[in-house]
């Protein structure tokens, strides 16, 4: 993909989303239950749009969130439902919506006193912590569409367990909602909203004073302090904007906020590589704003709109590529929390770098390579059996100090504050804890590559059998490895991965777009990448080919 030549630049008045507009589309747009492009759909993160474009409105909110009061009810969860929503326009309007359902259902909801925004992290922290306590089984929703551009919205659920909902609940939710579409919402229960938020099962609550409590047992917050480790935060307008002063006061950490600009059209934002606004923190042009204080703070780190993405900026490096830094957090965290299991397992996902591998071999930790999705790894970090999941797209947790679950969803927070502890404990940054690692295993070239895909070929694709890959070698190296189940639970990858001794591939296709993504790495030069890159798109074409595509 070409970067747009204002890639890095601050936004101008027609980069933004008109938001007047996308509010009134989320009222008075009706999606058509007909357009599978309308209907609901749970991906790895629950269901995104955009009002404007029928995929996101009012009557996909009253339908998904009537199905899991729904659910909820016939699996017998009686605890809260702790509620959050991030910064994204859709985000109140979504918010509204579901209270009204939930109220009229008689589902208790928690939502942050004040009206405030709610990290997801803090969810699943909420969650945990509750039925850790009590038999009633508390839940969860997050509204939130991540980091996509201010247009977007989205709405997930998360089930006792803290984590993202599996693939069986959500298909659940998803049907019961598709029926409700198609029968004009007939068996959807809703109250006024006004009435809806008086209701006494609908209670305001503290989030930030319980969760930034509990962060001295997962991060070693006093080794930052009497380090007197000075870290810059850009808040990229998202929902953990009232966290960093009460984490500063708490703990007594030299934390100053360069930036805590809330504004739904996140005017603030620098493009990113395609001209867009999207608020990524692993990106460098979305994060150019916060990167140039870089000589400024010891570590400076953004999170995305719903905190569960991290961005680390280091005075050595400047903006670490995410898998750099999962690397390097992989290795220190196993080897400065000695109250972990022994048998604690490193979880990655598939299309992560391979140098995470090595680090775990070092450790000499079990590695489980999972697909993708953090779902994946709600189960192990829910027992303990994971010390630590990541994956590609700067999303992790780990365990508290003790070995037992913090959060079972991506936590920005815990990864950002890490950055800080792992400098304050050996006196060097994350950066430069990768270049030792490079100087022992060499410097991996990672890469992701878009190509087009028909409906058709992304089915092949998705559900491709190894046979169908002829090919013996890739960049001049034999073929040891062509997996369509991931090696850490055999759970089907949804694409194919192709691996040699010094480079691999993986070829997924995407959930919403005419496209199939090709991620990549080679462990020798930047050349052997693109040979990777060519060939691997050789080998898909050929998989088409082979089943007459």
């Amino acid at each position: 993909m070409a970067i747009h030549p204002r890639a890095g630049q601050p936004a101008k008045a027609e980069d933004l989303t008109n938001i007047p507009q996308l509010m009134s589309d989320y009222y008075l747009i009706s999606p058509d239950p007909s357009n599978v492009a309308q209907q609901v759909s749970f991906g790895t993160s629950g269901h995104r749009g955009c009002a404007s474009d029928g995929a996101f409105n009012q009557d996909h909110i009253l339908a998904i969130s009537q199905a899991i009061a729904e659910y909820r009810k016939e699996q017998g969860y009686q605890g809260p439902l702790f509620l959050g929503k991030d910064t994204h326009a859709l985000s109140e309007s979504a918010f509204r919506t579901a209270i009204e359902v939930f109220a009229a259902n008689g589902v208790s909801v928690f939502y942050q006193q004040d009206f405030g925004f709610t990290p997801t992290p803090v969810i699943s922290h909420a969650i945990l912590t509750y039925n850790a306590e009590h038999s009633d089984k508390a839940d969860g929703v997050v509204i939130t569409p991540s980091h996509n551009p201010p247009r977007d919205g989205g709405f997930k659920y998360n089930p006792p367990n803290g984590g993202p909902a599996d693939t069986n609940v959500t298909k659940i939710i998803q049907d019961r909602a598709n029926a409700l579409l198609a029968a004009d919402l007939a068996g959807v229960k809703r109250l006024a909203y006004p009435q809806a938020i008086q209701c006494a099962e609908i209670k305001a609550y503290d989030y930030i004073t319980p969760y930034v409590d509990d962060l001295k047992n997962v991060v070693d917050v006093k080794a930052i302090r009497d380090a007197k480790i000075k870290i810059g935060v850009d808040t990229l307008g998202g929902s953990g904007v009232a966290y960093w002063p009460v984490i500063a006061k708490t703990y007594g950490l030299d934390i100053e906020v360069v930036n805590d600009r809330i504004d739904p059209t996140f005017s603030f934002m620098s493009l990113d590589k395609d001209g867009k606004i999207r608020m990524d923190c692993s990106s460098p042009y979305a994060m150019s704003g916060l990167i140039q204080y870089k000589d400024h703070f010891d570590i400076a780190v953004g999170n995305d709109p719903d905190y569960d993405r991290h961005g680390i900026v280091t005075k050595s490096a400047g903006l670490m590529n995410p898998n750099h830094y999962l690397a390097v957090a992989i290795e220190y965290l196993f080897s400065h929390r000695p109250n972990w299991s022994k048998t604690a397992a490193v979880g990655k996902t598939l299309v992560s770098s391979s140098m995470i591998d090595k680090v775990a071999q070092k450790l000499n930790r079990k590695l489980c390579e999972v697909p993708v999705g953090f779902k994946w790894f709600v189960d192990g970090l829910y027992s303990g059996e994971f010390g630590f999941g990541g994956e590609e797209s700067a999303g992790a947790s780990f365990l508290r100090f003790d070995g037992s679950v913090w959060s079972t969803d991506k936590d920005g927070i815990i990864l950002a504050l890490l950055a800080a502890e792992i400098l304050a404990v050996t006196g060097h940054d994350p950066a430069w804890h990768y270049q030792q690692l490079v100087e022992s295993y060499g410097a991996p070239i990672y890469q992701r590559f878009e190509a087009s895909a028909n409906a058709e070929q992304k089915v092949v694709l998705k559900s491709l059998d190894p046979s169908l890959v002829e090919a013996k070698e890739l960049a001049g190296e034999p073929i040891i490895a062509k997996l369509t189940q991931a090696p850490g639970n055999n759970a089907d990858i949804g694409g194919l991965k192709v691996v040699t001794e010094h480079g691999w591939f993986a070829a997924r296709p995407s959930g919403t777009e005419d496209i199939y993504k090709i991620y990549m790495e080679s462990f020798k030069d930047k050349d052997h990448l693109d040979l990777i890159e060519k060939e691997a798109q050789q080998i898909v074409s050929a998989a088409f080919a082979k089943a007459g595509l």
